[in-house]
């Protein structure tokens, strides 16, 4: 019986270790993408050109980030400025000199299940992984 129960330890020990970089690594480029986007979107919305970030460029945004396999459903977008007024309507475009802030949520899901298998503590399916920027406006009328 010990016998039994020390080759499910290590066998368990065995494939933490061995899966471990791999979703850790899913993390790492899920993050990477996210804050690739937010900087993306940033740069195209504070603009000289526009100054606000819409719907549509959220829109645009979703359909890459389907393209890099994320679940649409589950992004999250939320655009702000520094000054309080909004961010996301393109007939009152944010001025020269106010910041323009974008964060993107996702969740986690079931990517830490090997962890908790082995008795880290990890963070639960409902929490999100996101990434935030903020750059001023460079709209000038």
């Amino acid at each position: 019986m010990k016998q039994i129960l020390v080759f499910i330890l290590f066998a368990t020990m065995l494939c933490w270790f061995m899966f471990a970089p791999v979703y850790k690594h899913i993390i790492i480029v899920r993050q990477a993408v996210l804050q690739k986007e937010v900087d993306y979107l940033l740069e195209v919305g504070a603009n000289g050109r526009h100054g606000y970030i819409n719907a549509a460029m959220i829109a645009a945004s979703r359909e890459r980030m389907a393209e890099r396999g994320f679940m649409v459903d589950e992004l999250a977008y939320a655009v702000a400025t520094d000054s309080g007024i909004s961010g996301m309507d393109a007939s009152a475009p944010v001025w020269r000199g106010t910041g323009l802030r974008l964060t993107i949520t996702y969740p986690y899901q079931r990517l830490f299940v090997i962890d908790g298998l082995v008795g880290i503590s990890v963070p639960l399916a409902s929490d999100r992984m996101g990434a935030t920027g903020m750059k001023m406006s460079e709209y000038v009328p």
